[in-house]
């Protein structure tokens, strides 16, 4: 039975396409046409998808520049302040004994001043970078000096030049260290 079907409407589609030729029928030309507009409107519509996906990248990008401008917005305040704390620290390290009263005064000044610059700095999440005595490591730190020690393995911090710090988990300034060879 399929075949008698088959055959029928292979017959079918013969005579329309007969009736098309006598009545002059632009078929062809309309399916062609078709196919070219299909092709475009395709093209169009995955143009559309890059364009769109190109949006939505360029505004996740956006959001985390600003989302870190806003996270490190205090960073090139807290770079300053640093050499501050660096001079204080130097300032602190003069010998107590050798000091008059006056002189020693000034000097605790100096130390409620250091204290109070670290507890800000510590509220603004800025953190020293620990290297003493642990394993140089060249993205915390940077190796200025280097000296042969025979009692301490190779590659580890035997002095902290000047201390490095870090802000919310960047770092801001390296630590200058030397450095066991």
């Amino acid at each position: 039975m399929e075949n008698k079907e088959e055959k029928i409407k292979v017959k079918e589609i013969k005579e329309k396409k007969k009736d098309c030729k006598k009545k002059n029928c632009t078929c062809n030309k309309s399916n062609a046409e078709l196919k070219k507009i299909q092709v475009e409107n395709s093209k169009l519509n995955e143009k559309i998808l890059r364009v769109t996906a190109e949006m939505q990248n360029m505004r996740r990008r956006y959001e985390d520049e600003i989302s870190n401008i806003y996270k490190f917005e205090g960073e090139e305040l807290i770079v300053k302040l640093l050499a501050v704390v660096d001079n204080f620290e130097r300032a602190i390290m003069l010998d107590d004994r050798d000091l008059t009263d006056e002189l020693s005064k000034f000097l605790s000044g100096f130390k409620m001043i250091y204290t109070n610059l670290l507890n800000i700095l510590n509220s603004m999440e800025v953190k020293e970078i620990d290297c003493k005595g642990l394993e140089f490591d060249p993205n915390k730190m940077e190796a200025v000096l280097t000296e042969k020690d025979e009692n301490l393995p190779a590659n580890v911090v035997l002095e902290v030049l000047q201390k490095g710090y870090t802000y919310k988990d960047k770092v801001i300034r390296v630590a200058m260290v030397k450095v066991n060879e």
